[in-house]
């Protein structure tokens, strides 16, 4: 399995260090840790193979090998892989819900103990958040796929995330304002790069279909 890291995540340090987060930064980077585990976890006991961890400035992220076989096991328009990608997706949020239960059963200091809850509830919100590449995206995408098919789905999931972009950056914009946390508006801009970089690969995937299309007519 490849290792790689995101050098924006220093970036993301000195943000944290000067507005005096840099505590519930470390907190949510080891737990967001703990998050990808449980992905990892998942993904290896539906039968996936890690291919590569990358550290980024909001978590950690690992990505799976895929195998053929997975293509060729239909579920209505979709396939096995999407039930898979489900699953995984589902497994991040999931541990951080399971870590706020024990968390919360443990006789440990109050102010700690919320600190963990906190740390915890923001990372499902934000895994949650229905944008693509993000849990909750990922979920959206590949539900739609086995409903209505893979062209469909790219197109419901681009449309959605944009939407919830303009919607999230509308509320970040009032609390930044509000609240003068200057860390808000990072994870906003961080959520518009992932955005725009899937927009990207999407559009290139809509003109493949579409010369598939024309090839398809011609012939």
């Amino acid at each position: 399995m490849r290792f790689k890291i995101d050098l924006k995540i220093f970036l993301f340090l000195i943000v944290f260090y000067f507005t005096k987060q840099i505590y519930l930064y470390a907190l949510i980077m080891i737990f967001a840790f703990i998050h990808e585990l449980g992905h990892l976890i998942a993904g290896i006991l539906t039968g996936m193979r890690p291919e590569k961890l990358e550290i980024k400035p909001y978590g950690v992220s690992v990505s799976f090998k895929l195998f053929p076989k997975d293509y060729n096991s239909k579920i209505g328009l979709g396939n096995r892989l999407e039930i898979k990608k489900i699953i995984i997706a589902l497994a991040g949020p999931l541990t951080n819900a399971l870590i706020i239960l024990v968390v919360a059963m443990l006789e440990i200091q109050t102010s700690l103990k919320l600190l963990v809850i906190y740390s915890n509830i923001l990372l499902i919100i934000f895994n949650f958040l229905p944008i693509y590449p993000l849990d909750g995206g990922r979920i959206i995408k590949s539900v739609v796929h086995i409903i209505l098919g893979k062209k469909n789905a790219e197109k419901y999931i681009n449309n959605v995330s944009f939407i919830s972009l303009i919607i999230i950056t509308f509320i970040s914009s009032i609390l930044v304002y509000k609240l003068e946390n200057i860390a808000t508006f990072l994870i906003v801009i961080v959520l518009w790069i992932m955005y725009l970089r899937e927009d990207i690969k999407y559009k290139r995937r809509m003109e493949i279909y579409k010369l598939v299309q024309k090839t398809i007519e011609i012939n």
